[in-house]
């Protein structure tokens, strides 16, 4: 590592929701990496890659993989706030880790609710001392503002991988499958004031794991790369058949990335809605730059991705 280049100057109290799936599993590989910089307070998992057991199993596998069973695992909510469940078993294989050997893990998830451990471990510390990655269906996050309305001024940012603006969509032609799995709670959470970074196919296509990249991650001989290599091996032929490429982007790693070198990113403010009632746009992002003033903005949108500097500190994270 470059002295001072990556290394934040404190360490990040954070809150992790996601629904692993392969690309949560490898954020999640990251951040239990990064212990000096990250103070992970705790796991939420939601349904949508896969259902909601299994998102907790695999949130869980992962942690025992990483040896981190001190953080503690939340089950949050099994089905969007309005629509049916949008499974995503496709792209992530049965077990929702690709070909990843699944187990039972040791440790059980936690007591309680997803959204009342948000509630509760945010609004415990000082305002804005937490920070959240959200890495799937915003449904968790928007039950939790929802039952405590002041959680939106306490939380610190949240950094979000959502939605789309200049690629299009990844499950329909408008669509990213994030917010099109629960676009009413997307919409909750944009308008609430929480301070939201975004991270949409825009920015996590250009981070992509070209088979130069899977093989210089597969020449590691850690735990977190081992696993890794065999999510981004499965995340590989995915791309190959069912996208026709070979470098599948990175777009819940994208999440930590930015938390913990966020120079490498270029973010700007933005006013940012969700459709939420036409069945042909259904979770679309409409991503408005043209502010004439700049407090209007709901999130900072990022543009740009210094691709060849985030890999080199994700192979430093994985190499750990």
């Amino acid at each position: 590592m470059i002295p001072g280049r990556y290394e934040p100057v404190t360490r990040t109290p954070l809150i992790i929701d996601c629904d692993p799936g392969v690309d949560d599993a490898i954020a999640l590989l990251l951040a239990f990496a990064s212990p000096d910089q990250l103070e992970i307070l705790a796991i939420t998992t939601v349904a949508g890659n896969v259902d909601a057991d299994l998102t907790a199993r695999n949130a869980r596998i992962i942690r025992q993989i990483a040896g981190r069973e001190d953080v503690p695992v939340f089950v949050g909510a099994r089905a969007p706030l309005v629509r049916p469940p949008i499974i995503a078993s496709h792209f992530h294989g049965e077990s929702g880790l690709g070909t990843l050997p699944v187990f039972e893990p040791g440790a059980p998830t936690a007591a309680g609710d997803a959204a009342q451990a948000i509630i509760d471990i945010v609004m415990s510390r000082p305002a804005g001392a937490v920070s959240m990655a959200v890495t799937g269906p915003m449904t968790n996050l928007a039950l939790a503002l929802r039952q405590e309305p002041a959680l939106a001024a306490h939380l610190g940012p949240v950094v979000v991988m959502g939605g789309a603006r200049s690629e299009g969509g990844n499950i329909t032609a408008s669509a990213e499958y994030n917010i099109y799995a629960d676009p009413h709670a997307a919409e909750v959470v944009f308008r609430s004031g929480v301070k939201t970074v975004v991270l949409g196919l825009d920015a996590t296509h250009q981070l992509r794991a070209t088979p130069a990249r899977v093989a210089a991650i597969a020449a590691l001989d850690t735990p977190a790369a081992r696993a890794a290599t065999q999510l981004l091996d499965f995340a590989v032929q995915i791309e190959k058949t069912l996208v026709g490429g070979d470098s599948p982007p990175q777009h819940d790693p994208s999440t930590i990335l930015y938390l913990l070198a966020p120079r490498l990113f270029t973010a700007v403010p933005v006013d940012l809605q969700v459709e939420t009632e036409s069945a042909l746009t259904m979770g679309h992002t409409a991503v408005e730059f043209r502010l004439a003033d700049p407090a209007a903005a709901t999130c900072r949108w990022v543009t740009t991705v210094d691709h060849e500097a985030v890999f080199a500190l994700m192979l430093e994270i994985l190499a750990r």
